[in-house]
């Protein structure tokens, strides 16, 4: 594994945390850490985490080219990760499916949440 973990900025840690758990619970990720300001997620059975910090909301840049990837374990995770972020008000940057330009075997869905970070769920098992 390259990450052991990665962080970004949110305008709001409610709003967030709520957003998160339920597309990161899709993924069957469980939150791990909570301290002032700051929450964290990892994969059931150990993993990279992901964490969010509150920052000033002019801090936190919409869709400044960074590109988070959050494994699944099979395409209906995905696809569940998808809906749940949709439902919870993240705007659809590319809807479940293949993505024969990277393999074969890879589907992903893209979105960006509600502070416009781009996530990525991927299920892209190798043969």
């Amino acid at each position: 594994m390259v990450f052991h973990h990665v962080s970004i900025g949110v305008s709001d840690l409610d709003r967030s945390a709520k957003f998160y758990d339920a597309v990161l619970g899709a993924l069957g990720h469980v939150r791990f850490l909570e301290k002032p300001g700051t929450l964290s997620w990892w994969p059931e059975g150990g993993g990279p985490a992901l964490w969010i910090n509150l920052r000033d909301p002019l801090m936190v840049i919409p869709d400044d080219g960074r590109h988070i990837a959050l494994q699944a374990r099979s395409r209906e995770q995905v696809d569940a990760f998808h809906l749940a972020a949709i439902a919870l008000g993240a705007t659809d940057d590319g809807p479940p499916g293949v993505r024969p330009e990277y393999r074969d075997t890879y589907y992903g869905a893209f979105v960006l949440d509600l502070d416009g970070h781009k996530l990525e769920a991927v299920h892209a098992p190798r043969e």
